[in-house]
C-alpha cells in the first residue's frame, strides 16, 4: 500500500509538470494559438458561469447564457438587486477561474476524486445546455465539452482522469493572468454589442475606480490559486511512512 501511494503521488507531481509544459508549448510552437483556442473557450464559460453562480447565491435567477466564437460571452441573471449584490454578481465572473482552478487543485489530488469531478462537470455541463444555454455557438461548445468530460470520467482510465483534471485546472490558472487586462477596461466587447465591463459596473455600484476593483479582484484571484495549488503540492509532499519491517520475538534463551 505504501509503494502505491508513492508512485501515485509521484505520477501526480509528473502529470502537473506536464500540464504547465504543454501550456508553454503552446505559446512558442507554430500555430499553438489555434490549438490553444478551445482552452480560451473554456476560460469565457467558466467566468460567464461564476457570474450566474453568484447571482444564484444572492437570490437572483440565472436566466440564460450566450457565448460567441470569438470567445466573448454574456450571462443573463435578474432578480436581485443592491449595490452589493450587483457587485458580487460582477466580481463572480472575474473570480470564477480562479476558485474553479483551485477547486480543480484540490479534488485532482486523487485519481478516483479527479474521475468524479469530471464526471459531475459534465453531467452539469449538459444540464446547462437544456436550462440557459441560448446560442448556437455556445450550445455546440458546450455539448462537446460536457460530453468529452463525461467520456473521460466514464471511459479512461483514473490517470488519464487526473491529468485531464490537472491540465485544465492549470489553463484556467493561466486565463487568470492571460486575460487580466479585462480587469483595467472599462467595456467589454461581445457577441451583443458593447457593454460596461464588470468593473466598471463594480465601481458603478460601489464607487471608487474601476482599476481599485480590477486590482482587488486579482489579488484575489491569485491568492485563491495560491490556496488551491499549495492544498494539491502538499499531497504530494506528505511524508510516507516507512514500511514496518516484522520483528522477531526474543525467546528467553536469546
Amino acid at each position: 500500500m505504501v509503494e502505491a501511494v508513492g508512485h501515485s503521488k509521484s505520477r501526480a507531481g509528473l502529470f502537473l509538470l506536464i500540464s504547465v509544459a504543454v501550456t508553454v508549448l503552446l505559446y512558442v510552437v507554430p500555430y499553438g494559438q489555434y490549438i490553444g483556442y478551445p482552452l480560451m473557450l473554456v476560460s469565457t464559460l467558466v467566468h460567464e458561469l461564476g457570474h450566474g453562480v453568484a447571482g444564484v447565491l444572492v437570490g437572483g435567477d440565472f436566466r440564460s447564457f450566450e457565448m460567441w466564437s470569438n470567445g466573448a460571452g454574456v450571462a443573463h441573471i435578474s432578480g436581485y438587486d443592491g449595490r452589493f449584490a450587483r457587485a458580487f454578481v460582477s466580481a463572480g465572473g472575474l473570480c470564477g477561474p480562479a476558485v474553479a482552478a483551485a477547486v480543480g487543485f484540490a479534488m485532482a489530488r486523487g485519481e478516483k476524486r479527479s474521475r468524479w469531478m469530471l464526471g459531475i462537470l459534465g453531467g452539469l455541463l449538459l444540464f446547462a445546455d437544456v436550462w440557459i444555454v441560448r446560442s448556437l455557438f455556445g450550445w455546440f461548445f458546450v455539448t462537446i465539452f460536457g460530453a468529452l468530460l463525461l467520456a473521460m470520467a466514464w471511459r479512461a482510465s483514473a490517470w488519464a482522469s487526473q491529468l485531464t483534471l490537472l491540465f485544465l485546472s492549470v489553463q484556467l490558472s493561466l486565463s487568470v493572468f492571460s486575460r487580466g487586462d479585462y480587469l483595467f477596461t472599462p467595456v467589454a466587447n461581445t457577441g451583443a454589442g458593447t457593454f460596461p465591463s464588470d468593473v466598471a459596473n463594480m465601481s458603478s455600484a460601489l464607487f471608487l475606480p474601476y482599476w481599485f476593483w480590477g486590482a482587488l479582484c486579482g489579488a484575489f484571484s491569485v491568492a485563491v490559486l495560491g490556496f488551491g495549488a499549495w492544498i494539491f503540492l502538499r499531497e504530494l509532499t506528505k511524508d510516507i511512512p516507512a514500511r514496518t519491517l516484522p520483528v522477531r520475538a526474543r525467546t528467553a534463551d536469546g
